[in-house]
């Protein structure tokens, strides 16, 4: 007997009609992929997109259907592709930017909304960051109580939301600053005003990016006692385990960079403490979460369930490996799975203190890069390794609070969710968890960074390997001379304090 829409998940979804925001981002591709996939009957999903760089909403659409993450869709339903709607709008606009006729379209057909669109730049400035985050999540709630069949609003969070605390819960932690003060703050003050007092502002928050997104949270809160909300928190999302296929990833955030800057020979010093525990999500994981969340909320009218539910999206009672742990297993991985072209053999110096990585950068990174430059300067090539430098050295600027700092994500409620799920829905939208493979699950995020944003090929691994090996031999010698070198000094010194 076929399950019904309150216990079989795709039957949910059937012949609803779905609101993405920031479908064009990580979260948003591999929602989408896994909407049309494993619901097969939703009747279309509406996609806000923004124009960028000279590419209409339909181009850019296009441009990421065409990503290898939508390959098993197009080999096995092509038709699918079908049910994407574009719509032309941008979160950072008062009201979406919709145009009116999108908006009544909207109004009149869709009945789920997945918000998962968000600015995650961490030194983006306060306006941006309360415009993109803030204010658009209020914007898309007014937009929400004016459609006619709406039975869940997911928002889509971060468990880092709430760094100013140890251990976070699956409960709501009101901020004590009003949204609505904040969004007309945004809106009026001066941008050199703004500016001046930024840092005060966020009070303990470490970055406009977790303090916008805490303040959205509240924003939904208000707004659940007239609509279905559902806020999920994932923590730090990276590639996928296996779904549609293992390693995918379309950016170097996360751990995943972490390695890659490593494997490169690039990253050579890293401000961390390497006892703390890394909090992780596969993307695949993450998305079938929020989709069991939001059918979850959605079965249950508002007239029988009031309530806000939230979930914390966390590795709290999956996997956890710490970043010393992570960096060895990476460096092991990179000897089987050596990326193209390394600049020098693979290896990462941590500290905690600040003074110590200053030294470093300046003696690993910053000399280094402007003497290879300036060998391609005499070539004729573009120099671009001391401008990569600076971006290594501002992402650890920005990541250091994270880097430096552990918390507590219980994540029990979603993890129950998982657990109860029925054998026929644990088909598409189950993952075992506890049976997680990290070193696997690594060595495949990295080959997923070699094949789909490095651009390596995989058939000159051989090649890569005899690169490493070079490499790493001139390191061995390089070392060497530079211990004779301070020998010798040292052997001249006692020589001319005897004479």
């Amino acid at each position: 007997m076929k399950e019904n829409a309150n216990t079989f998940i795709p039957a949910f979804y059937a012949g609803r009609s779905i609101l993405i925001s920031g479908s064009t981002g990580f979260l948003g591709k591999v929602l989408c992929e896994k909407l049309l996939r494993s619901c097969p009957d939703i009747a279309e999903i509406f996609l806000l997109i923004r124009p960028k760089k000279g590419l209409s909403v339909n181009e850019r659409l296009q441009k990421i259907l065409n990503n290898k993450l939508f390959d098993v869709l197009r080999n096995e339903r092509p038709s699918a592709f079908n049910k994407l709607v574009p719509i032309n709008g941008d979160v950072g606009i008062e009201g979406l930017g919709l145009l009116p006729a999108d908006r009544e379209v909207l109004i009149e057909n869709v009945s789920i909304i997945f918000h998962v669109a968000a600015s995650v730049r961490f030194d983006e400035s306060l306006r941006e960051a309360i415009f993109n985050n803030t204010r658009s999540t209020r914007d898309l709630c007014i937009l929400a109580k004016e459609m006619k069949n709406l039975v869940v609003l997911l928002h889509v969070s971060s468990t880092y939301t709430q760094t100013d605390k140890s251990e976070v819960d699956e409960i709501l932690y009101p901020s004590e600053l009003d949204w609505r003060e904040a969004i007309k703050v945004a809106e009026t003050v001066d941008e050199h005003i703004l500016r001046t007092f930024t840092a005060k502002y966020l009070g303990t928050m470490p970055n406009t990016y977790t303090f916008t997104k805490r303040l959205a949270e509240d924003v939904i809160s208000d707004y659940s006692k007239s609509l279905p909300c559902v806020i999920i928190r994932p923590s730090i999302v990276i590639s996928s385990a296996k779904d549609p296929l293992a390693g995918w990833l379309d950016n170097f955030n996360g751990p995943v960079g972490m390695l890659v800057g490593g494997g490169k020979g690039i990253l050579r010093v890293l401000y961390v403490d390497p006892n703390i525990t890394c909090d992780f999500m596969p993307v695949d994981v993450a998305i079938k979460a929020i989709i069991i969340v939001a059918w979850q909320r959605g079965i249950k009218p508002i007239t029988e369930d009031d309530t806000i539910h939230i979930y914390n999206s966390s590795s709290h009672d999956i996997k956890k490996i710490n970043i010393k742990s992570m960096i060895e297993m990476g460096f092991k991985i990179t000897e089987d799975v050596p990326l193209e072209n390394i600049l020098w053999s693979p290896g990462t110096i941590t500290t905690t203190s600040r003074s110590l990585y200053y030294i470093l950068v300046l003696i690993m990174h910053i000399l280094p890069a402007l003497f290879i430059d300036g060998i391609m300067k005499l070539f004729g090539a573009r120099p671009i390794l001391l401008k990569l430098q600076r971006k290594v050295y501002s992402a650890n600027n920005a990541l250091s609070f994270f880097l430096s700092n552990e918390w507590k994500f219980y994540n029990k409620k979603l993890v129950t969710l998982l657990d109860n799920l029925s054998a026929e829905n644990k088909k598409d939208f189950g993952f075992a968890y506890t049976d997680l493979d990290i070193v696997d699950y690594f060595k495949n995020g990295l080959i997923g960074a070699k094949i789909h944003l490095l651009k390596e090929d995989m058939n000159q691994l051989e090649a890569a390997k005899l690169h490493r090996k070079r490499m790493d031999w001139l390191s061995r010698i390089t070392t060497i001379l530079f211990v004779i070198f301070v020998l010798w000094i040292f052997y001249r010194k006692n020589m001319l304090s005897y004479t």
